[in-house]
């Protein structure tokens, strides 16, 4: 049993930072129905970015995690929101109306080369890179459950930018922009919304939020690597997917589902954790059999 609650704890810490990067993916989606396969990506430079950051600051700096933490955020997101903004205006906007494949595959070309560029470019980037330890050390236990409080600083993240993010959606006047323009384009454009305008903070929001996780990731791993972008954003895309995607709550319990699948089907399940993403897509494949929508999201409505 104490085996079990240590790895539904792993899982929650593990579904809070696939939740921030899914909410890029389900943010883009649900504005202009693009499967922004390079978010993972801007996950992975938005990490980098931290790290950079931290080489180049003074050493007295390096030394106060007061100091260097705040800074590294700083630093992470300021590269992510970079990387999106050119991204969407010179990858996405030129294929806004071109058939749905070409923007898809432009997606996979940026993710690539997003990849490919932080290996040639950036220091000893072929191998794992040690992550400064400026955050929090320690557990915190609970009978026999040790949670880092990396970890607990990683959920309490996610799910609060989940919970602003909401009701920036719901209740701001950008936020009933986006809404607008998800729902009908041209209507939302004719009432005096720039679709333009929406799209880039749209991708501007998802950086932010992947600049967090990417620096939280190296927090509570200790380490990065290229290819954690690509498979961290299968999982984020997975879980999007599973919640519903354009559904923001969706996208919050579909990571928390897949973390906790991952965590404890790589415990219990045949194969152990060699083979956690075969249950994952299990699961997302029995789901949308019988709710092809996701477990959040609605049903797709043709205009006519």
């Amino acid at each position: 049993m104490s085996v079990l609650l240590q790895q539904l704890a792993n899982g929650v810490v593990q579904g809070a930072l696939i939740a921030l990067i899914a909410l890029g993916y389900t943010m883009v989606y649900g504005i202009i129905q693009l499967i922004n396969f390079a978010h993972g990506e801007v996950f992975m430079v938005a990490s980098y970015g931290g790290l950079a950051t931290f080489t180049l600051l003074p050493d007295d700096l390096k030394k106060s995690p007061a100091v260097a933490l705040p800074l590294m955020f700083v630093g992470g997101i300021v590269v992510a929101v970079v990387v999106a903004v050119i991204m969407e205006r010179f990858a996405y906007r030129p294929l806004r109306n071109a058939p749905r494949l070409a923007p898809l595959i432009t997606a996979l070309g940026v993710s690539v080369f997003l990849q490919e560029a932080v290996r040639v470019f950036y220091p000893n980037a072929k191998s794992n890179l040690p992550y400064p330890k400026v955050f929090p050390e320690g557990n915190l236990t609970i009978g026999s459950v040790n949670i880092s409080w990396t970890g607990i600083m990683l959920v309490v993240l996610s799910v609060g930018l989940a919970v602003i993010l909401q009701t920036y959606i719901n209740r701001s006047r950008m936020g009933r922009a986006m809404r607008a323009t998800a729902q009908d384009p041209d209507t939302a454009k004719l009432m005096g919304v720039n679709p333009d305008r929406v799209i880039v903070l749209t991708f501007i929001i998802g950086a932010v939020l992947a600049g967090v996780a990417g620096i939280m990731f190296g927090g509570y791993l200790n380490n990065i690597n290229i290819d954690m972008g690509f498979q961290n954003g299968i999982f984020a895309f997975t879980a999007a997917v599973l919640g519903g995607v354009g559904s923001i709550r969706g996208a919050v319990i579909g990571a928390f589902i897949i973390g906790l699948i991952k965590t404890v089907a790589g415990q219990y399940m045949p194969g152990g954790t060699q083979y956690d993403y075969v249950w994952i897509f299990v699961v997302l494949i029995l789901v949308l059999v019988f709710r092809p929508q996701g477990l959040f999201g609605e049903p797709e409505r043709v205009r006519a």
